[in-house]
């Protein structure tokens, strides 16, 4: 009767590896797939790194290779054009990036709360059945 309970509540149940995660089973928009990878790239010494270089050879070839007609002379108002551009676009994509991150993390949340509920259903069954094969062995001892 034991050996059935438990192997029947074993098999009966699904485990918990066998539920695929509601993040996988996303599809995202194209934009979204665009503003993670926009700020993926965004937040990485690569960008940097490149963002680093572009500013130094804009400020080179302004100075000191166009000396007699540079296309920005020095403060250099279309960089700063360029740059208050750049950040205006980045920022708005970043945040939507965020948000999205802020939403798997909410669906991340409950899904291992539906996890840990599952797991406490599981530890109060086979607690029970503990409970059962050792009420079993006293009655024997006696």
């Amino acid at each position: 009767m034991l050996k059935k309970s438990v192997s029947s509540k074993l098999n009966g149940k699904e485990g918990i590896g066998a539920n695929i995660h509601p993040i996988f089973k996303q599809k995202l928009t194209t934009g979204q797939k665009y503003a993670d990878y926009i700020t993926k790239f965004g937040g990485s010494w690569t960008f940097i790194i490149v963002f680093f270089i572009i500013l130094l050879m804009w400020t080179f070839i302004n100075s000191w290779v166009l000396l007699k007609k540079p296309f920005d002379p020095y403060p250099y108002i279309l960089l700063n054009l360029v740059l208050s551009c750049l950040a205006a676009i980045q920022a708005p994509v970043i945040l939507m990036s965020q948000n999205r991150q802020a939403e798997r993390d909410r669906v991340d949340a409950k899904y291992d709360h539906q996890v840990n509920r599952k797991a406490e259903r599981e530890i109060q069954d086979i607690q029970k059945d503990l409970d059962y094969i050792k009420n079993c062995l006293n009655k024997l001892k006696k």
